[in-house]
């Protein structure tokens, strides 16, 4: 990656994390900001992928959104970090696409319960980038 673009990245991760609209959510800096990141990229990728299905306009919203947090994602993961970065986005996908199947999927009270959980889970991955 270029430095610019680096550099770019960095202050983008850091206005994200200092945002008045992450402290409005009521977000505070993630422990793990890599880790966080990751996760919510696989959420997003998730997500994309059920718009696909369901709400076509609105994953081109999300794949933006998702485009974003994978380019923090690049300029925080140390050398050597690669694969479990890309473990935990493949676990949050996983996980998240099987919450929006299960929110297309079942009783009226199960799929409200598993619509409710996924935009719980993505609401504070969204807030950063609001």
């Amino acid at each position: 990656m270029g430095g610019l673009k680096t550099y770019l990245s960095l202050l983008m991760l850091l206005c994200a994390l200092a945002g008045p609209s992450a402290a409005r959510a009521g977000n505070d800096v993630p422990d793990n900001p890599l880790q966080f990141f990751a996760t919510c990229a696989g959420r997003m990728s998730a997500l994309m992928e059920h718009q696909w299905l369901v709400d076509g306009p609105a994953s081109d919203l999300t794949k933006a959104r998702r485009a974003a947090v994978l380019d923090v994602v690049a300029s925080i993961t140390p050398a050597g970090q690669e694969a479990q970065v890309m473990a935990w986005r493949i676990e949050a996908k996983v996980a998240h696409a099987a919450l929006l199947g299960a929110s297309r999927h079942g009783t009226a009270q199960s799929r409200a319960s598993a619509a409710r959980q996924a935009a719980g889970l993505i609401s504070p991955c969204e807030a950063y980038l609001s």
